[in-house]
């Protein structure tokens, strides 16, 4: 197999993790900032890999399957240190919320792909926007340089929270039938 630029890019940001898991960890003043702006180079990188991956016409599976992989734990790490740090439930709630439903679209993606339909459940657009608000959400909860970032990132996430469960609700809609089937 040939890697490409698109897929090196998502291996990037899959070595990006540990790194960003220890600047979260890093007992200086600058490492909330060193944490927030890996996680958004990674961010970056999942929106430019996609990008050139369509432009230049070099998708292959194995980056059909490890960008969406290498998004969802980045997304999912994020979410896991944020509610370290804050330690309220009012940033756990949608946190958890958006882990579940990212385990149950996930589940449902493979199964509609074993009966033959995974473009029933393909990404749609309100997806895409749930994801952008994560991405802030996410940023400005990972950086805190002041309340009202932080104030500004809590809104964001539960916008993305709202957003999650559209989404989901779109997806498990769209699969209705299949999974109500005898």
């Amino acid at each position: 197999m040939q890697f490409n630029i698109p897929t090196w890019l998502t291996l990037f940001r899959i070595v990006l993790i540990p790194f960003f898991v220890l600047a979260f960890y890093l007992p200086f003043q600058w490492a909330p900032l060193a944490c927030a702006l890996i996680f958004i180079v990674a961010a970056f990188t999942d929106w430019f890999d996609g990008f050139l991956a369509r432009r230049w016409k070099q998708t292959t599976r194995f980056g059909a399957f490890l960008d969406p992989v290498a998004d969802k734990v980045m997304v999912a790490i994020a979410l896991v240190l944020v509610t370290d740090h804050f330690h309220a439930w009012w940033i756990t709630l949608p946190a958890a919320t958006m882990i579940a439903r990212e385990i149950i679209i996930s589940a449902l993606r493979e199964w509609m792909a074993e009966i033959g339909k995974r473009s029933s459940v393909a990404v749609s657009w309100i997806g895409k926007v749930k994801t952008t608000a994560q991405m802030l959400a996410l940023f400005a909860l990972l950086w805190r340089p002041a309340p009202l970032v932080e104030g500004i990132g809590t809104v964001a996430l539960y916008v993305a929270a709202v957003l999650t469960f559209w989404s989901m609700f779109q997806y498990l809609n769209a699969a209705r039938g299949d999974l109500l089937e005898r």
